[in-house]
C-alpha cells in the first residue's frame, strides 16, 4: 500500500472504512473514552491498541433528538459535521499508528448553526485531539 499522493488524494473523501458503526465500539467510547469541549462540539475517543493497525481513524457524529426534535434538523447538523471532519481530518492521518483511533464528535449546542461555525470548532477540536 502506498502512502504518497494517493493517501493524500483519499482523505479528502469520507470512505465506508473510515466510518464508525459498531455498537459495542461505540458503547466502548463512551466507557473507556476520553472526551473534552470545543463548543458547540463535543469529542468523544479511544485508542483501541487491540484492532489492526490503521493509517485512518474511524468518525462517526451525532445531534440531540432531545434538542433537534425534527430529524431534518439533525440531519442537516450531521451533515455540516461530516463534511467539516472530511475537510480537516488530514493531520490524523497516521502510517506508522499502533492501533485504531476511534472518534465521536457530539453536537452539544441547543439551536442549529451556520456551517463555518461547526468547521470552525471542528479544526479547533481535532488540533486539541493532537496535543
Amino acid at each position: 500500500m502506498a502512502f504518497g499522493p494517493c493517501l493524500y488524494m483519499s482523505s479528502l473523501s469520507l470512505g465506508k472504512s473510515e466510518k464508525l458503526k459498531s455498537r459495542k465500539a461505540i458503547s466502548r467510547l463512551f466507557r473507556e473514552g476520553k472526551s473534552f469541549s470545543v463548543y458547540p462540539l463535543r469529542v468523544i475517543f479511544f485508542m483501541d491498541k487491540e484492532a489492526a493497525p490503521s493509517p485512518l481513524p474511524k468518525f462517526t457524529c451525532s445531534a440531540s433528538k432531545k434538542n433537534f426534535k425534527t430529524a431534518v434538523e439533525r440531519n442537516l447538523l450531521k451533515r455540516r459535521m461530516r463534511e467539516a471532519y472530511r475537510h480537516a481530518k488530514a493531520p490524523l492521518i497516521d502510517p506508522a499508528r499502533e492501533g485504531q483511533l476511534e472518534i465521536m464528535i457530539l453536537f452539544v449546542g441547543k439551536k442549529l448553526m451556520d456551517y463555518q461555525t461547526i468547521s470552525a470548532a471542528m479544526e479547533k477540536g481535532l488540533r486539541k485531539l493532537l496535543g
